[in-house]
């Protein structure tokens, strides 16, 4: 109706999942962070937890498009309310797995074989379980049973339960405590906050083709966010209805007038306000009618004129994004790479031979006595890692490129350039473009085999215990048994390192560790050193 008038290419605030507007807060790229961390780490179970439309669907579809098919493989279960053959019977069937007719026991033999031939391919198998808070205590302990299929090493199956809070509540019954405690990494996904959901607005113009069509001035974002507190789903059906109040009033502006009467209407329509959304209880809709019959009579006192419009995302970033547009995923990846190969003064790759991941990105330093791996998280973490890094960014309109993070310039950093040298880009510029995935050179002299989890035993125990000596990490002996002493060692480095505190070497905490006891000898991103060719 309104997509003309304002110049959209489609409705910018619809609430179906749509990857194209996929936008990570603060929050969201945490949530992020934790779900990488604890499926590259073979935790097995993963809870994601959050109030009704705070994203969490979305984030899910978000990790599975970043997981590569080469290396995972990957399902989606969606509200089941199941029994316990029908979900077995469901996850053969999303793994492409037949077994028509079969018994319980028949699905998970076959689920079995399954997992082993993937395991001894390489490959990573996930499962991911929505609106989990609707599974029967029954079926819960079968999911547990299948996180029992394991070889002597690995979990063979990482398994990720999400839902509204009553999940956690559904997991603290007495008959699900073995379940309970095998979750080593949890989640729960808060609403955005005020600066975020203005970014979350100007994104979703963007995508639209909206940038400068339309604007949103300060005080009804305000508005808005007091009413919604953050929540994306109430932030799509307000802003919505709003645009619909400027359509119909003739105006490009959306004032805060018009914001408190797209309020007015929506809280009206009482589904909005019902159901299990905890924020909107009945003290939070008193409050919200409160404010939005002050704002109504506040209206005529000078908001209907000289409102300031929200700044959108303009600036050094949508100069950067547009010349990334024009150079493809490929080119963008090898570019970030010798970025970041260069300070450590290993040979530059000429190509990639396919579109970036951790996969390809290795094969292409090759040789070099030199290690890629990635990491999830917050430029708070990228910071106190202080390494060169490729970022992985998102375009406006979709599609991938990579850009490497080098230097920090005070409060501003520093990534490449498609036309070469470097952009200098504030935090809030660069999470508008970062997806919160990173991948990390850097010199390994340890080489272990990971994870390495509490009760492992044997020399790659040993040489972990002597390298923790070293950067005075842990004072015990080195014994090569991963004892108790060796875990409280692990845990207090994760938590002074802001790293999730599960105890267990993975990728992740490897790199902060050899960055801790070879910190001099290693590239800087606030004081560069170049390092030794290798």
């Amino acid at each position: 109706m309104y997509c003309s008038f304002y110049g959209f290419t489609e409705k910018p605030f619809v609430v179906t999942p749509d990857p194209r507007y996929v936008f990570l807060s603060k929050n969201h790229r945490e949530a992020f962070a934790h779900l990488l961390y604890g499926i590259d780490n073979y935790a097995g179970f993963i809870e994601l937890t959050g109030e009704v439309g705070t994203g969490k669907t979305t984030m899910l579809r978000t990790l599975l498009s970043q997981l590569a098919e080469e290396h995972y493989r990957l399902a989606l279960i969606f509200n089941p309310s199941l029994s316990t053959a029908e979900l077995l019977a469901l996850i053969c069937r999303e793994f492409g797995l037949t077994c028509d007719n079969c018994s319980s026991a028949e699905l998970l033999g076959t689920l079995y074989r399954f997992l082993l031939q993937e395991n001894i391919a390489g490959r990573m198998v996930v499962l991911v379980i929505d609106e989990a808070q609707n599974l029967s205590p029954e079926v819960m302990e079968q999911v547990r049973l299948i996180s029992n299929l394991e070889t002597e090493r690995n979990k063979l199956i990482q398994i990720v339960l999400a839902g509204q809070p009553e999940l956690g509540a559904l997991l603290e019954r007495p008959e699900l405590r073995q379940l309970n405690q095998r979750i080593t990494v949890r989640y729960h996904l808060r609403p955005m906050d005020f600066d975020d959901t203005c970014a979350y607005i100007a994104h979703r113009l963007d995508v639209s083709g909206g940038r400068g069509a339309v604007a949103f001035a300060n005080g009804a974002l305000k508005h808005l966010y007091r009413a919604t507190h953050g929540i994306p789903r109430l932030v799509n059906i307000i802003a919505d209805r709003a645009l619909l109040v400027g359509y119909a009033e003739g105006s490009r502006q959306i004032t805060s007038r018009m914001m408190a009467q797209a309020i007015s209407e929506i809280g009206g329509e009482r589904r909005l306000f019902r159901g299990r959304n905890r924020l909107f209880s009945a003290v939070g809709i008193a409050v919200c009618v409160l404010v939005v019959v002050s704002l109504i009579f506040l209206a005529g006192k000078g908001q209907r004129a000289g409102e300031t419009p929200a700044s959108g995302a303009v600036g050094s970033d949508a100069a950067l994004v547009r010349k990334l547009a024009t150079i493809s995923e490929v080119e963008s990846g090898r570019q970030a790479l010798n970025a970041v190969l260069a300070p450590w003064g290993a040979r530059a790759v000429s190509a990639l031979a396919a579109s970036p991941n951790l996969r390809t990105l290795r094969a292409a330093v090759g040789n070099q006595a030199i290690s890629v791996s990635h990491i999830a998280g917050s430029l708070g973490l990228l910071r106190r890692l202080d390494l060169p890094v490729v970022l992985e960014v998102t375009l406006p309109k979709g599609g991938g490129r990579l850009l490497a993070l080098t230097g920090v310039d005070g409060e501003r950093l520093l990534v490449t350039s498609p036309a070469g040298g470097s952009v200098a880009l504030t935090p809030a510029e660069l999470e508008r473009i970062w997806t919160g995935r990173a991948y990390v050179v850097w010199r390994n002299p340890l080489q272990l085999a990971l994870p390495l989890t509490p009760g492992a035993r044997g020399s790659d125990v040993e040489r972990l215990q002597r390298y923790l000596n070293r950067a005075g990490v842990y004072t015990g002996q080195a014994t090569g048994r991963y004892d108790r002493t060796t875990e409280e060692a692990i845990r207090h480095f994760q938590e002074a390192n802001g790293l999730p505190e599960d105890g267990r070497v993975g990728e992740q905490t490897l790199t902060f560790l050899v960055r801790t006891g070879e910190g001099s000898t290693f590239p800087s991103l606030v004081k560069p050193v170049r390092g030794t060719r290798l």
